[in-house]
């Protein structure tokens, strides 16, 4: 902390602190040992802490993560940002540091350290880590937070003041320990994170007390740059935890740095108060736009190529960081420690250090232009206020050589997924229409067929009785079940059309399972929602004004959320409005939610009028400050790859198998649904007569 001088009023100082604990605390877990079923504020199997690092991961120390059976552990953690509410969650140890314990030893060695997975995406709060190569520097006044033990057989989360007094092993060591002073750790604190409060973001990692006295031992954030690096060039940022990881937390900071949404502050709010606020020059809300922008491009190819970016700059001594830069963060932190005095140099060297990234080589792939473009967007912004024409004349001609080159090499549009083994247009596939009785409020009628592809449907059964709807996933399972079985072929389930008022399409459908512990319809077949509205006047909505054109087999198509802009709800344009959007346009609400109120159902119905022939909704629950921009993105890149609208059904499809298989960089589309005008026959209207059960 600097000294009293550096603050204003005293209240400043303690107003900071309690915005910095209380980011820090949001983002602390307990870690138990699985299976559930203990009471979550019990003392039973609790194995330490850890915290949210990024999305769906969590950093802890290995002796506490590998004590679960089989890398398994169960997380705990605050689920209401307003309360004191905390729920469980299963996770998966992905890696540890080192992989196990030698025999014999008696403790687990350094660099101790282990990154867990969650099994299932959930909203949660994350940290914000250094991006400096030495985060716990000699005398820095560090907070260090864990759960332990407390009087009555409770868990409490504590916290308390420490001093870095030195470390054991130097910089260059894997097995690096620092050691802290002046107050006492607790068993249980394992795990949690180290905080300076000085610059204000995490640079550690708790390992353990000291013996029979104060103090005791961390291991600092960069360790983490000895995680392995694949033998293997990266075909995608997936391919490398430490990239996905770090490109995940800086996407997470960014995003609700830049929203519009929320009124809580973020990491980089709080940063700003402090009398020398981290991130150089740039301070700590520019810097937080930029490591974004930078996770938003494939990571270096290799060590060796980052550190010859970083040494062609003047005054970057990047050799002498230890352990050796991985990431574009990693070499931005470089940067604030280099011999540029002078402010007009320091930008300079920023602006310069990402024209260096944009021309970089890649290790899969080619560097998008949006991307690209956006990067320099950022830099100019900043060589224009900072940095003397003259200059900013050189560095315009630098992007333009780089932009030529990115022109001139730009990647083929992504083929399209390989042709399933029939095509949908081509066989048969299954339909569940839901209706809600109109003389029963809360009761429904279900009705399972198999859809010929020639037109015709053929019924499987049906209960026109009417039930709760949350009755109908098991009585027709057993429907569903005989319809698959006349429908699917090896290796090519059907679709499974489920046909719904606007109003229901916050139906999990694709949730459902057939029997309690099978798999999800949606993790094993395409699921997708079809209305029971055919538009104005009952005609269907191609049979009334022009809407856009009909698919055509060329690729082409796009996102464009309609209902959504910066983070805020919007309201769907009207019918007009969307008819004159572009062709290859596939529409998108992002915040339809899980229970639908009028506004969010007019605009479906507004896109059916519309009569487009595919659109995306996300029914997860869409509060006022979600933050949704990860969601923006993944669709804006899963539309395009999917090539036409013919194959947006498998598209989302893979999406729901990656999340039931636990692969966090797909959790972003959790609650994902498709809406498609046509299904493999004619749709009976509302009023039809149900089939004669047996």
């Amino acid at each position: 902390m600097t000294s009293d001088g550096g603050w204003g009023a005293e209240e400043d100082r303690r107003r900071y602190e309690r915005a910095l604990m209380t980011l820090v605390q949001d983002a602390t877990v307990r870690i138990h040992r699985p299976p559930s079923g203990y009471a979550p504020e019990g003392p039973g199997d609790f194995l330490g802490s850890g915290f949210f690092i990024a999305p769906s991961w969590i950093l802890t120390c290995a002796h506490v993560a590998m004590r679960g059976e089989g890398g398994a552990v169960n997380v705990v953690f605050r689920s209401d940002r307003y309360g004191g509410d905390r729920a469980e969650v299963p996770g998966r140890v992905v890696v540890a540091l080192p992989g196990a314990r030698p025999p014999g030893a008696t403790g687990w060695p350094a660099p101790d350290l282990a990154l867990v997975q969650l099994t299932r995406p959930v909203e949660h709060s994350c940290v914000h880590v250094t991006e400096r190569s030495g985060g716990l520097l000699w005398g820095s006044d560090i907070r260090c937070v864990g759960w332990a033990d407390a009087p009555g057989g409770e868990l409490n989360l504590l916290s308390g003041a420490y001093r870095v007094r030195g470390a054991y092993g130097a910089a260059d060591d894997v097995d690096q320990l620092v050691r802290l002073d002046e107050d006492w750790l607790v068993p249980g604190m394992s795990g949690g994170p180290v905080v300076d409060f000085a610059r204000g973001e995490v640079v550690g990692v708790v390992k353990s007390q000291l013996d029979r006295q104060q103090g005791g031992i961390a291991v600092g954030i960069e360790r983490l740059r000895t995680l392995k690096v694949p033998a293997t060039p990266m075909e995608a940022e997936t391919d490398d935890v430490y990239q996905a990881v770090f490109h995940a937390h800086d996407r997470y900071h960014a995003d609700r740095h830049n929203s519009a949404a929320g009124t809580e502050r973020t990491w980089a709010d709080v940063q700003s108060e402090l009398p020398v606020p981290p991130g150089g020059v740039l301070g700590p809300k520019r810097r937080a736009d930029l490591l974004g922008r930078l996770a938003e491009l494939a990571p270096p190819a290799s060590t060796r190529s980052l550190l010859n970016l970083l040494d062609g700059l003047p005054g970057v001594h990047s050799r002498d960081h230890r352990p050796a830069p991985r990431g574009w963060r990693d070499g931005l932190g470089v940067l604030y420690d280099t011999e540029a005095r002078d402010r007009t140099a320091r930008f300079e060297l920023i602006v310069r250090y990402c024209l260096g990234v944009l021309a970089a080589d890649r290790p899969h792939g080619r560097l998008s232009v949006r991307n690209a473009k956006a990067l320099w967007g950022w830099a100019k912004t900043i060589a224009d206020v900072e940095l003397p024409r003259d200059l900013r004349r050189r560095l315009d001609q630098e992007w333009a050589d780089i932009r030529l080159g990115l022109e001139q090499n730009r990647q083929p549009a992504v083929p399209p997924p390989a042709a399933e083994p029939v095509r949908d247009g081509e066989r048969d596939g299954v339909v569940l229409r839901i209706d809600q009785q109109g003389w029963a409020r809360g009761r429904y009628d279900w009705r399972v067929s198999v859809g010929r592809h020639t037109g015709e449907a053929q019924p499987i059964d049906e209960d026109s009785r009417g039930v709760p709807l949350d009755t109908v996933p098991d009585r027709l399972a057993a429907a569903l079940t005989e319809a698959f079985r006349r429908c699917d072929e090896p290796g090519s389930p059907a679709v499974l059309y489920a046909v719904v008022a606007p109003g229901q399409f916050g139906l999990p459908v694709d949730g459902w399972t057939l029997s309690p512990d099978g798999p999800s319809l949606g993790s094993v077949r395409p699921v997708v929602l079809s209305s029971s509205y055919r538009g104005p006047d009952g005609a269907g909505p191609d049979e009334g004004e022009p809407g856009p054109p009909p698919d055509t087999p060329g690729p082409g198509i796009r996102a464009e959320v309609v209902d959504c802009e910066d983070d805020v709800r919007v309201r769907v344009p009207e019918v007009a409005g969307l008819r004159a959007l572009p062709p290859a346009t596939v529409p998108v609400l992002c915040r339809y939610g899980s229970r639908p109120d009028a506004e969010a159902t007019a605009g479906v119905v507004r896109l059916i009028d519309a009569g487009f022939a595919a659109a995306l909704i996300q029914r997860r629950p869409a509060e006022a400050d979600l933050v949704c921009r990860d969601f923006h993105r993944g669709v804006g890149r899963t539309v395009p790859e999917a090539g036409t609208r013919e194959r947006l059904p498998w598209a989302v499809h893979e999406l729901r198998r990656g999340v039931s298989a636990g692969r966090s960089e797909l959790y972003w589309s959790d609650g994902i649904a498709l809406y498609v005008r046509d299904t493999p026959h004619e749709l009976p209207g509302a009023d039809d007569p149900f089939l004669v059960a047996p």
